[in-house]
């Protein structure tokens, strides 16, 4: 269930020369060779989590080095390839399952593994997914002996996506099941309310939205966020969680046999697979997907290698909200194993559409064979209606031919056009 890998670098955990800002300095009370600081990071999925760690991983103003360990819900990792590629930590992955119950013993054996690497960092930082309930995460900093004595829990930080966390906090789930949105609120010790720029209700909205969450989290402090960015020292080692605060609201807490049901309703899919993708099908089919079940799509996310492109192409959304775009920072190594993934997240997903769906859009399922028509050959290309046109190259930007249209038979009029995919819908030989 574990994947440790570490980022490209020359050597791991490297010493940066700045020092730590005094708003930074640990606790006098707790020796550097003492318990390490945990942060957790928590939220729903598609809150802005893991672009706020990727901020932290970036900035280089706190002078520190971290340990991540990260929960996806699935058996397929994306965030690996969307993580920041230019820092010295180390990541480990906590597969398919969520870290507050399935994997929730592997996260044991993460830590106790970790700290006897402590001298190489400062703290820990877990992201989990967005469906994760933190109070079995948090209670493993409590009722295992071996990590308690390893480390402290330092701050409980839930993300909160402004455009969508009213919508969240107040969906009705089956008897019994509950609402994770509820439950990662409550064991905030700081709540970034992120996107606020995409809140259509303004300030009054964001009042709003502060007020139902200090209703159900009175004491706990919240700071608007857009795009996630932070000053890391708000919320690394800030010594906030308090477990008398969390006895209070919660006392059944620290019962190791207590226990909480997810929405069965709630499924993740995952593909992992070598080969190239047709941009112009994957945006096509993402699209329709958006519009049809946006409303049962939590989170979907993708790195996907393109057919012609050294950059990667990297996806994600929220419901209806979906962007795409090719990574200026990431680009696929000569060594590297050219491969595309994804993972969607959500209710009552058809997993059999999904996984066809997406293999539709791969390079060589839609061809098998090499192009059919050479640079040079004449066809017809479908312009609204088929008209005379001339090859002009292959696989430019993602497209499998570029031809121009021809006047008289002839060129050079400049009314070039795409054919995306080797398709007599897009391309077709001349008629004998």
């Amino acid at each position: 269930p574990f994947h440790v890998f570490r980022k490209t670098c020359t050597s791991l955990f490297t010493v940066t020369s700045q020092q730590v800002p005094a708003t930074m300095e640990r606790d006098s009370k707790i020796p550097r060779s003492s318990r390490v600081p945990v942060t957790v990071l928590t939220g729903f999925l598609g809150s802005g989590k893991t672009t706020l760690l990727n901020n932290i991983l970036n900035d280089t103003t706190h002078g520190r080095k971290f340990a991540v360990i990260e929960n996806e819900f699935g058996e397929v990792g994306v965030d690996e390839g969307i993580l920041a590629e230019n820092v010295d930590e180390e990541l480990i992955e906590v597969m398919n399952g969520c870290i507050c119950c399935t994997v929730r013993g592997d996260l044991v054996e993460a830590l106790v593994r970790l700290h006897d690497r402590v001298a190489d960092f400062d703290g820990v930082i877990i992201e989990t997914t967005g469906l994760a309930d933190p109070a079995p995460v948090c209670q493993t900093f409590f009722i295992d002996e071996g990590v308690r004595a390893r480390y402290r829990l330092d701050c409980v930080v839930t993300v909160c996506d402004a455009s969508t966390v009213l919508a969240r906090i107040r969906e009705e789930k089956p008897a019994g099941v509950e609402n994770e949105a509820v439950e990662q609120v409550c064991f905030s010790d700081k709540i970034l309310l992120n996107k606020v720029d995409l809140c259509a209700g303004g300030e009054e909205e964001l009042a709003r939205i502060e007020q139902e969450l200090r209703t159900l989290n009175p004491t706990t402090t919240i700071q608007r966020t857009t795009h996630s960015n932070i000053d890391p020292a708000d919320i690394l080692n800030v010594g906030a969680f308090e477990l008398k605060r969390v006895l209070d609201f919660d006392p059944e807490f620290l019962d190791e046999e207590a226990e909480h049901e997810h929405d069965a309703r709630v499924s993740s899919v995952s593909v992992k697979t070598k080969g190239e993708v047709n941009i112009q099908l994957l945006n096509s089919w993402i699209r329709r997907l958006v519009v049809e079940d946006g409303a049962n799509l939590y989170r979907y996310k993708g790195v996907i290698a393109v057919k012609s492109f050294d950059k990667k192409f990297v996806f994600q959304g929220v419901g209806m909200s979906f962007h795409g775009d090719f990574d200026e920072d990431v680009k696929w190594k000569p060594e590297e194993t050219r491969e595309s993934r994804f993972v969607f997240i959500g209710k009552h997903l058809d997993h059999t559409f999904l996984r066809e769906g997406f293999a539709a859009c791969l390079h060589d399922k839609m061809d098998g064979k090499p192009l059919r028509f050479p640079v040079g050959a004449e066809v017809e290309a479908n312009v609204g209606v088929f008209q005379r046109a001339r090859v002009l190259g292959h696989w430019e930007e993602g497209n499998a031919y570029r031809v121009e249209v021809l006047v008289d038979g002839k060129g050079g009029g400049g009314n070039v056009v795409w054919a995306p995919i080797d398709h007599d819908a897009y391309i077709r030989a001349v008629p004998a």
